[in-house]
């Protein structure tokens, strides 16, 4: 199976017309064809479902879509790391990352090396915990940076600054902003919008043997679009404070603190017994500087 095959496999389930992927990659119809035709015949399945105009991927197709797209990531990450390893004034470092203003501190590490070397460069991955995990896990990501508790046999980890405050997303309208702070049972009869995380993680944690009589309407793991159905009056949204989501004077939106106060704090991971790049080492090097951790790097 060769990488070249695997791109032209990958511009045909993006297409998703054989003529159009042609055009793209600059060869001939019958060329991209036969060679998606040899594919298929070396993985002994059928890769593609052919219409009229157009092709759409069976099963086994979705499988090696995704492999074919981790496979080509590592090439590519490779390919920069080997570039990097005699340049000093930067590199190219992955990240993976929940969505919290606590992101702040790593951006202002990462302003600080791109002052010194004009050559760094960041690329952020943001997912909940199960993708990001995942990704640095097969090796993707150099880092990330998570809101949970970490697992000290496969991770290093600094603490973040700060806490992230949990709380309620609502509607200004909505009885509930008349109140200072939110208390959980406050949300046992209302129509629920969650992190998929949080379902499964935090929830049973925080309300015992209540949490199968919540109302869970929703669930998402990026907050932005899940603040949109908050706007449109679907429910409320449990999630952190300052989670990218408008609740100033102009907005229709307005977040609550819970009662007893909830907070989570933010980790900087790595994996175990890592070998960084200069890039990623020099990102390593400014975080240990500048934040108290309580492990450090156990790789070298």
């Amino acid at each position: 199976m060769e990488l070249r095959t695997l791109r032209y496999f990958l511009e045909i389930a993006h297409e998703g017309n054989i003529t159009h992927a042609a055009k793209r990659l600059h060869i001939s119809q019958p060329t991209l064809s036969k060679q998606i035709k040899e594919l298929e015949e070396e993985l002994g399945k059928k890769l593609f479902i052919r219409g009229n105009y157009n092709v759409r991927l069976t099963d086994e197709g979705m499988l090696l879509r995704k492999r074919a797209e981790d496979i080509l990531n590592m090439v590519g990450k490779t390919e920069d790391e080997f570039k990097a390893l005699g340049e000093i004034t930067g590199g190219d470092v992955r990240i993976g990352c929940a969505e919290s203003d606590s992101m702040k501190h790593l951006a202002r590490r990462v302003r600080s090396l791109q002052e010194r070397y004009p050559h760094f460069r960041l690329h952020l991955y943001s997912g909940d915990t199960e993708d990001v995990e995942a990704r640095l896990d097969r090796g993707l990501l150099d880092f990330a940076v998570l809101a949970q508790e970490v697992n000290l046999s496969k991770y290093n980890y600094l603490e973040m600054p700060d806490a992230n405050t949990w709380g309620v997303l609502m509607r200004k309208d909505s009885p509930l902003a008349k109140k200072e702070a939110v208390h959980m049972k406050d949300l046992l009869n209302l129509p629920l919008i969650c992190s998929r995380q949080g379902v499964t993680e935090d929830y049973p944690k925080w309300f015992g043997e209540k949490v199968d009589t919540l109302n869970i309407i929703a669930t998402f793991n990026l907050s932005y679009n899940a603040g949109i159905l908050v706007q449109e009056g679907i429910g409320y949204l449990i999630g952190f404070e300052k989670q990218l989501l408008n609740t100033g004077s102009d907005s229709e939106l307005c977040f609550r603190p819970l009662t007893p106060g909830l907070k989570t704090k933010l980790y900087f991971i790595w994996k175990k017994y890592q070998v960084f790049t200069p890039a990623a080492k020099l990102l390593l090097n400014e975080m240990l500087e500048h934040f108290d951790g309580p492990l450090r790097d156990n790789s070298e």
